[in-house]
């Protein structure tokens, strides 16, 4: 299992951080917004890389000090196009699974940096308050729905956002904390026929609130925002590790990831308990139950029987996550990804293989990441699932952003690729399995360092992918040709 391995510590948040953690550059180079009349031809700018990468060996061999920090081009007020070089990155270290692990005192040292291609090109979009989402409805309008934190959801149509909200539910929403709000937005397969679609926010009662709405007959742009039928109620200890994520897998299945009801170190002990639909991956057949709220799947994997002799929700499908912030599914292969937000040390991600039973055991509080939790205990791991990528915290990682498999055909270098972020660092990596399934070799590789607050990744039609900064820029991701 790869590991990126930087400096000792700061602590996790999500989705906001109340202040960006600084972050250390003695390696790294990264390029701030610029216009993109000032943005140098690809072929002018390799040469001059390809120059200064020379000049850089040249002095290390010599013994010369080559200067650790790089200065940042000055950043023009309204840009085009925000680009964001490939940087130098500490190549990924295996991590070993054993019966018995103690979580270490210090981080492993790193290895050797080495430059990831391509160049990632941030273009604007939109920008909104606080949005935390994107994505869009599957109905061939191509039309793009963006989640605001406080409550809206609005449309980006043709490259404009028009200017009346799909949603407006900010009355029913809360949001005083960093993690609360609205979340999450999933539309059904059916969604054309049905126009129904499912959101998931906190409540003023301080409740994670699963609900299905219904778009206008009579105008598609528009929600009724009284046709609400909540599904699930769940109330929450804490304000912080509300999860937020809805999903429609590729069984037609409403998937819902959980965080473990908040506070720190699982303090209500929800991730390993089987009575408690917190710390949870839950999934519920929604679709055709209009005014019947949901049913639960025969094939659910605790219906039937029980976990080490205690009965289990039967919405439940796997137990011990801390924050399942963001997870998508490959829509190629059906596999699923699962992005875990860390408590002070780890940032991790899960890979499960499509044709899972369930019933699967994430580790958290056991575990966090591949450690044994809290640091300095022993734990034995078996049955756990084992994660495929953590991201230690030191360097300004803090909160893992989960992205999606890159399934376009824009940036064809990166297709089956897993792109997964930071919110606090702004840093974006490639996850992969560059071995077999029965032998897998898990690769990370650094892709970008941004100056932005990723909250979320997103997804269109066509399978390009979108970032957003909770500060209020949404980017289409793109990699133009070197």
């Amino acid at each position: 299992m790869p590991t990126i391995m930087p400096e000792a510590g700061t602590h996790g948040c999500r989705p906001a951080c109340y202040a960006r953690t600084a972050r250390t550059q003695t390696t790294q180079m990264q390029m701030t917004s610029t216009q993109s009349t000032r943005v140098l031809p690809n072929r002018l700018i390799a040469v001059w890389l390809g120059i200064l990468l020379a000049a850089a060996v040249a002095a290390c061999a010599s013994g010369t000090d080559v200067p650790g920090n790089t200065p940042t081009p000055e950043t023009s007020n309204q840009p085009d196009r925000t680009a964001v070089e490939a940087v130098p990155q500490a190549t990924p270290t295996p991590v070993s699974n054993t019966s018995a692990v103690e979580a270490p005192d210090t981080p492993a040292a790193a290895v050797p940096a080495v430059m990831v291609e391509p160049r990632l090109e941030l273009e604007p979009v939109a920008t909104l308050v606080r949005p935390v989402f994107l994505t869009h409805a599957g109905d061939g309008s191509d039309r793009l729905y963006i989640v605001e934190q406080a409550g809206r959801i609005l449309i980006l149509e043709d490259g404009v956002l028009l200017p009346d909200p799909f949603l407006d539910i900010r009355v029913r929403v809360k949001d005083t904390g960093n993690e609360q709000g609205l979340l999450g937005l999933a539309f059904p397969p059916d969604y054309s026929r049905t126009l129904e679609f499912y959101v998931n926010y906190t409540a003023q009662g301080n409740q994670t609130v699963v609900s299905r709405f219904n778009a206008s007959p009579a105008n598609s742009l528009l929600a009724l925002e009284g046709s609400e039928e909540k599904l699930l109620t769940i109330p929450q200890p804490a304000t912080n590790h509300n999860g937020g994520m809805l999903l429609f897998g590729p069984d037609n299945m409403l998937w819902i990831g959980t965080g473990d009801g908040g506070a720190a170190d699982d303090r209500f002990r929800n991730g390993q308990n089987p009575d408690s639909l917190l710390g949870k991956m839950l999934r519920i057949d929604v679709l055709g139950q209009r005014g019947r709220g949901y049913d639960i799947p025969d094939d659910n994997p605790w219906v039937d029987r029980n976990w080490e002799g205690q009965p289990v929700r039967d919405e439940v499908w796997a137990v011990g996550l801390r924050n399942p912030w963001r997870y998508a599914f490959d829509p190629a292969t059906g596999d699923l990804w699962i992005a875990d937000v860390g408590q002070n040390l780890y940032e991790d991600v899960h890979f499960v293989p499509a044709g899972s039973a369930g019933g699967l055991n994430f580790g958290w509080p056991l575990m966090e990441g591949a450690h044994c939790f809290p640091p300095g205990r022993t734990c034995d791991p078996t049955g756990l699932e084992q994660v495929v990528a953590e991201f230690p915290h030191g360097t300004g990682d803090c909160s893992v952003t989960g992205g999606y498999v890159y399934r376009g055909s824009d940036w064809p270098a990166m297709i089956g690729l897993y792109v997964v972020g930071d919110f606090c660092s702004g840093r974006i990596w490639t996850v992969a399995n560059a071995g077999s399934p029965s032998a897998p070799d898990w690769q990370v590789r650094e892709l970008a360092d941004t100056d932005h607050n990723i909250s979320s990744f997103g997804e269109d039609a066509d399978g390009e992918l979108y970032l957003l900064d909770l500060e209020g820029g949404v980017y289409r991701m793109e990699f133009p040709a070197h």
